[in-house]
């Protein structure tokens, strides 16, 4: 059994749903361990609007349960470290998307299953926390713009203070997570169609503003929205 872990440095893991914060801590080694050394973390997310069910695959073992559309694997969860193969699978075990990416040991990642309509992509990007810092009184946040289609989207942030974030994000671009004032937050993203939300950010916390969906839907759930989680604490 590969067991959660921490690293010495970097950030505390903690997860959540819209904000709703779960926080995990480092168990202690035991024979079933695999050392910190050969493993790395993997977080995941279904953001493929019509992609009820995705199931994530590494080098052909699954890779925690499968996810309903919006959802994610609620923390990072330990993966062997090397090149590996991480694959996609929608209803009756199809094959979605694959890529090959190296997980470097001791470091976490992030994979975002995104596109709709026979165009899908794995989104795979290192969430370097290694170059945040706890001391700076900071908030970090980043974007994943997971809209589906080809056109880009303008993407705003601002807080009390001005605009922190206008830009152009290309689909399945993901932002480095930049420092901002904890408080509150107005996000903004604009397509075919439009959508804005206030989040409030917390002092040495980091985020993952998720912008989902596909314009013109009438579905609701379907459409373009914003949702949010809490990756964790930065530590230093």
């Amino acid at each position: 059994m590969i067991r959660k872990f921490l690293l010495r440095k970097g950030i505390m893991v903690a997860a959540g749903v819209l904000a709703v914060a779960v926080l995990f801590t480092a168990c202690k080694k035991d024979k079933n361990d695999i050392p910190q050394s050969q493993v790395s973390a993997l977080m995941a997310f279904n953001l493929a609007v019509d992609q009820p069910v995705v199931s994530v695959g590494l080098s052909g073992n699954m890779f925690g349960t499968p996810l309903n559309y919006g959802s994610f694997t609620g923390t990072y969860l330990n993966v062997y470290s090397g090149n590996r193969q991480v694959s996609a699978y929608g209803s009756s075990n199809s094959l979605l998307d694959s890529t090959t990416y190296l997980f470097e040991p001791g470091k976490y990642y992030s994979v975002f299953v995104t596109g709709a309509n026979n165009n899908y992509k794995n989104v795979v990007v290192q969430d370097n926390y290694d170059s945040l810092t706890a001391s700076s009184g900071k908030a970090y946040v980043r974007y994943v713009n997971a809209i589906a289609g080809t056109s880009s989207s303008n993407v705003t942030i601002s807080n009390g203070e001005g605009t922190v974030v206008n830009n152009t994000a290309t689909p399945g671009q993901v932002s480095a997570f930049i420092a901002v004032t904890p408080g509150s937050l107005n996000v903004n993203v604009s397509n075919e169609t439009t959508a804005s939300r206030t989040i409030n950010v917390a002092q040495q916390k980091a985020y993952t503003i998720l912008l989902m969906g596909q314009p013109n839907q009438t579905d609701t759930t379907k459409a373009v929205q914003i949702r949010f989680i809490e990756n964790g604490t930065v530590t230093d």
